[in-house]
């Protein structure tokens, strides 16, 4: 390409890929647009101050979070209507996906504003083809909701879709993911576990939900986690059904039949019914 068709241009939004874990995962046009624009529009100020200075490159960085993404894209878009130019990052991986970045490019849209793509690392494709799962077709769910009811709702939802699922997770939060995944999966749904992608440690797991919490029961979860999840089996999930109405051998049976194990299957009839699984179980006994 020549350097006409690289030029950085005023009234424009770049959003420009960062590297994920390895700093020479960077191109050498998304270092000369972040060198040019007239400023940096980024998720944490201090992460990308110290992304510059490995590359020697200083420039204005104005902060544009989740809590301020609004008000900071108002400002940031009359700015680019001025005439000037921004780069759009996030603290790693291509922004706008599952970041605040979004705002920004919803607001360009609106305001007529040009918009364009500095491409590169993105942690959801990069673990999707390190995965050892279908790569076809494939559906990013992001982060998963924070509140427990949210998250069991939306992985119920998905539950049936036959499409490779990305999802992203933290370390603390892995084990219990993990088991609201089994719950909703049935254990035997095959996982890829990709850890600290481009990273010294960079690990990927190819596993089942069963086996991935007996190993996390005994292993600290350690580094970023992209979670790759095995397709289900395409079906309509099953609507107004009363399990509770079921006998307790019944509404066992019935996540047994989901790919559940035993123990689990209890454990979440036991749920559905309002008891522990010790009070479940006494049922199952006299049955």
């Amino acid at each position: 390409m020549t350097s006409e068709k690289n030029r950085t241009e005023g009234s424009t939004v770049y959003l420009v890929a960062t590297p994920i874990g390895n700093l020479a995962d960077i191109s050498e046009r998304a270092k000369k647009v972040l060198s040019e624009v007239d400023f940096i529009a980024a998720e944490d100020t201090r992460n990308t101050a110290k992304l510059l200075g490995c590359y020697g490159i200083k420039k204005e960085l104005v902060s544009h979070h989740e809590h301020n993404k609004y008000e900071s894209a108002d400002r940031i878009i009359a700015r680019i209507l001025s005439g000037e130019s921004c780069a759009v990052v996030t603290d790693a991986g291509m922004p706008a996906i599952s970041d605040p970045g979004e705002e920004i490019v919803k607001r360009a849209h609106e305001a007529g504003v040009s918009v364009r793509i500095v491409p590169g690392a993105c942690a959801a494709v990069s673990a999707l083809a390190l995965s050892g799962l279908g790569t076809a077709r494939f559906a990013f769910e992001g982060f998963l909701p924070a509140k427990a009811a949210e998250r069991k709702k939306r992985l119920e939802a998905v539950a049936h879709d036959d499409r490779t699922l990305i999802l992203y997770e933290a370390p603390h939060k892995l084990r219990a993911t993990l088991s609201d995944m089994a719950l909703a999966f049935g254990e035997a749904r095959r996982i890829s576990l990709c850890r600290e992608l481009t990273k010294l440690n960079e690990e990927i797991t190819l596993t089942t939900l069963g086996d991935a919490i007996k190993h996390y029961e005994e292993s600290e979860p350690r580094g970023e986690y992209v979670l790759v999840v095995e397709g289900g089996d395409g079906k309509a999930p099953e609507g107004g059904e009363d399990l509770s109405m079921l006998s307790p051998e019944e509404h066992v049976g019935h996540y047994e039949d989901a790919g559940l194990s035993r123990m689990a299957a209890i454990k979440a009839a036991a749920k559905d019914r309002g008891m522990t699984k010790s009070e479940l179980y006494k049922l199952l006994l006299e049955e």
